[in-house]
């Protein structure tokens, strides 16, 4: 017996775009790698203009705005970018160390944020961001790109479609074997700049493809552990030549954690920069009805590049069903800019908001 695929298909038809009558008016504050990936999808938009950029590297801000063809001031201070230049809104694309003071202080003076993950580093620091937001009644979203991707979407429908049943226990995670980010910048490994290492810039889109499938129940208790072991070690740079950067490593490059969510789930996580092993495993869902099989990736990016299976019973016989990879050309990053975009031209909620990250 084939298992109907239309009870749990999905309508990948995405909304029509709202366009705003006048141009909305963006500052970038940060220019940095991720940076980039904001200001092309920015200029794909016939409604915005680029008003503003700001850096506190001396010249780093206007080199990146001359790369895009953009006439704008440039700044050092993004205090003095926000108090000069007038905008709707800005992409914090700083270091992390450096979100909350960055989003805050828009926020403060009337602008929207979308804001680039991880949200923050401390729960003090997610806890300002939310009361500032509130205070403000602007919005902040969250840059967590991946679940716009048809396939990120199919999970959350087959949750919901009930196949699974209740869900009871989720092993997440992800991985790379060498891939601690090193090749073009070193920020990602200091402490007083990144703050966070592999859980921050990876774990989170594991994490996130999961609990937004679920649908975000509050955390009860977290056990974890995270450790350095491998960042410290020069032949973890081997391959980009940067054996230096192990004395500069001060954050983690492998966690684990146990979480217990409200609904009586559990969470089973784990992530890796660099580990003796290909991968920490598949994503598992398991129901009641049925578990579903998401595929680990050799290097974890928050998408996967094959099919999943979905394990149920057929007349008390077990059956494994394959559900195909979506072919998804459109641009993630486009989608991301835009449901920002047309958040704050209808004062709707932000795509990925603050209340799905602090409870």
């Amino acid at each position: 017996m084939a298992l109907d695929m239309n009870n749990f298909s999905t309508d990948m038809t995405e909304k029509e775009a709202v366009y705003s009558d006048k141009k909305l008016r963006i500052g970038i504050i940060g220019t940095g790698g991720i940076a980039h990936s904001h200001i092309r999808a920015y200029q794909h938009q016939p409604d915005v203009e680029i008003v503003a950029a700001c850096d506190l590297i001396p010249g780093k801000a206007e080199k990146f705005l001359k790369e895009y063809n953009v006439e704008a001031p440039t700044f050092e201070d993004y205090k003095q970018m926000i108090d000069t230049v007038p905008m709707d809104a800005v992409s914090v694309c700083v270091y992390n160390r450096n979100h909350a003071v960055c989003t805050i202080y828009a926020l403060e003076h009337g602008l929207n944020v979308l804001l680039e993950k991880p949200m923050t580093v401390t729960l003090d620091e997610a806890v300002a961001i939310c009361k500032a937001e509130k205070k403000s009644g602007k919005i902040v979203s969250v840059g967590f790109q991946p679940r716009l991707d048809a396939n990120m979407k199919m999970i959350k429908k087959i949750v919901e479609s009930g196949e699974l049943g209740r869900v009871y226990y989720i092993q997440t995670g992800g991985g790379r074997r060498h891939g601690i980010p090193v090749s073009w910048s070193e920020t990602f490994i200091e402490n007083d700049k990144a703050g966070i290492g592999a859980v921050g810039d990876i774990g989170c889109y594991a994490l996130d493809m999961v609990l937004n499938a679920i649908g975000y129940p509050k955390p009860l208790t977290v056990t974890g552990r995270a450790s350095d072991f491998g960042g410290k070690t020069p032949e973890a740079y081997a391959a980009v030549g940067k054996p230096e950067c192990a004395k500069k490593f001060s954050v983690d490059d492998f966690a684990s954690a146990y979480i217990r969510l409200d609904g009586d789930v559990i969470v089973d996580f784990r992530i890796s920069w660099y580990m003796h092993m290909d991968t920490t495993g598949d994503t598992l869902i398991l129901g009641t009805k049925g578990g579903l099989r998401i595929p680990s990736t050799e290097c974890w990016n928050g998408s996967f590049d094959k099919p999943m299976t979905l394990y149920h019973d057929v007349a008390g016989a077990p059956v494994e069903t394959t559900i195909p990879l979506i072919e998804d050309k459109s641009d993630l990053w486009d989608k991301k800019i835009r449901s920002f975009l047309d958040a704050i031209i209808t004062g709707g909620k932000a795509p990925v908001p603050t209340s799905q990250i602090l409870y």
